[in-house]
């Protein structure tokens, strides 16, 4: 077996192409499209790059590519552990513990050049939106962004050494059952205070909603460890990427005395018509897109992200937001189900939220972590979020 740095166009096809053998009777996997992928590794669309660094490998055995790998450093999380810490990502392999470690020692010896001491995985060179941790639990058809993997990636991971970091849930939503009772009356409370208001986004007003996004990010994850501040370009580049599928008004914020406190961003689940493109987006397939999207393929919708700053959590606001996203959802009947995904371990309040709303389990992944230097065989795990962030914010 022969690791093999990827450093131009025929080993990138290469890289990109191993799934065809990973996945070729696997009915569930939707190929993310290739241009989503390389996007990540190209400087001049990945900002990640202004703070950091990343490479990739493929494995090859007897002329044919069976793994492959990406290692990365954000910098400006890097050395915010106890140790320095890079990541690894995009990693496919066949069901063969050899390869899959041969793999990880490359990414961990390119990674220990770069003076890192630890290694995350499988995650992102992005935000962890998409692209994040190996699916352990629920191998149904993944919605857009979310890990994709054959069962047998936990043990590659495992054997190797690779412990939990922290665990990632997704619950499910049936949008056909109604509410539990208890969770309108505080939505229809909140809605009616004064001060409160709620709008949803615009995509002729983006520069003004990014900009909220920014403030409430920036304060309601201020309390997760290794927070770094939301990067605009990062989210306003996510935004334009989405526009071709998103709907308006599946993206809600509120605000108080016109000052944004929260934000629930849903996306259509366009993995529903991505499945029949096989990573490509031709022409054909983007008259095909327009036409199925058109004809309402996407039923699904996912939760990507649901944030309250600190002074008003506790206060109902998640539960507002949901109230208006239901005369959306009331308003497109195609859509049947929405998908929570996905939140932390680390992270109670939010999977507290999510069973108030009569969510089930649907998904269950790990992000993992591999000490370097790790003789005791020591275990780290992701700090939680401190439950009542509402006083901690009161104290600062």
């Amino acid at each position: 077996m022969k690791v093999i740095e990827v450093n131009d166009k025929p080993t990138q096809k290469l890289f990109l192409d191993v799934v065809e053998l990973i996945y070729r009777d696997d009915k569930e996997y939707v190929r993310p499209l290739d241009n989503m992928v390389e996007e990540v590794f190209d400087p001049s669309t990945n900002t990640y790059f202004n703070h950091g660094i990343a490479t990739r490998f493929i494995l090859i055995d007897q002329d044919k590519v069976i793994g492959r790998i990406a290692a990365f450093i954000n910098y400006k999380k890097a050395d915010g552990f106890d140790q320095p810490t890079g990541g690894v990502g995009f990693f496919e392999c066949i069901n063969n513990s050899e390869a899959a470690h041969l793999l990880f020692d490359t990414a961990k010896d390119w990674l220990k050049v770069h003076n890192m001491e630890a290694m995350d995985g499988p995650i992102n060179f992005g935000e962890n939106d998409n692209f994040w941790g190996c699916l352990v639990e629920g191998y149904s058809q993944p919605g857009f962004g979310m890990q994709y993997n054959p069962p047998y990636y936990k043990e590659l991971f495992e054997s190797y050494g690779f412990t939990t970091y922290f665990e990632q849930i997704t619950n499910h939503l049936d949008l056909t059952v109604p509410f539990p009772e208890r969770f309108w009356k505080i939505a229809g409370w909140v809605v009616k205070k004064d001060g409160f208001s709620f709008k949803h986004f615009k995509i002729k007003e983006a520069d003004k909603f990014i900009d909220d996004f920014e403030t409430v990010y920036n304060d309601a994850w201020k309390f997760h460890e290794n927070f770094t501040p939301i990067d605009k370009k990062v989210l306003k580049a996510t935004m334009m990427k989405a526009k071709a599928f998103m709907m308006e008004d599946l993206i809600w914020y509120a605000y108080h005395d016109n000052k944004p406190i929260g934000f629930l961003v849903l996306f259509p689940d366009v993995n529903q018509i991505l499945k029949h493109f096989n990573g490509k987006m031709s022409l054909l397939n983007k008259i095909r897109f327009l036409w199925m999207k058109q004809r309402k393929y996407m039923t699904r919708a996912r939760v990507v992200i649901l944030g309250v700053v600190p002074k008003f959590q506790r206060s109902g606001i998640e539960s507002g937001l949901f109230w208006h996203l239901k005369g959306s959802v009331d308003r497109n009947p195609h859509l049947k189900e929405l998908e929570l995904s996905w939140v932390g371990d680390f992270n109670p309040k939010m999977r507290v939220l999510q069973e108030s709303m009569g969510a089930s389990f649907g998904k269950k992944h790990i992000t993992y972590r591999y000490l370097f230097n790790n003789k005791n065989n020591a275990q780290v795990r992701a700090s939680a979020i401190p439950v009542d962030t509402k006083y901690n914010a009161k104290s600062e």
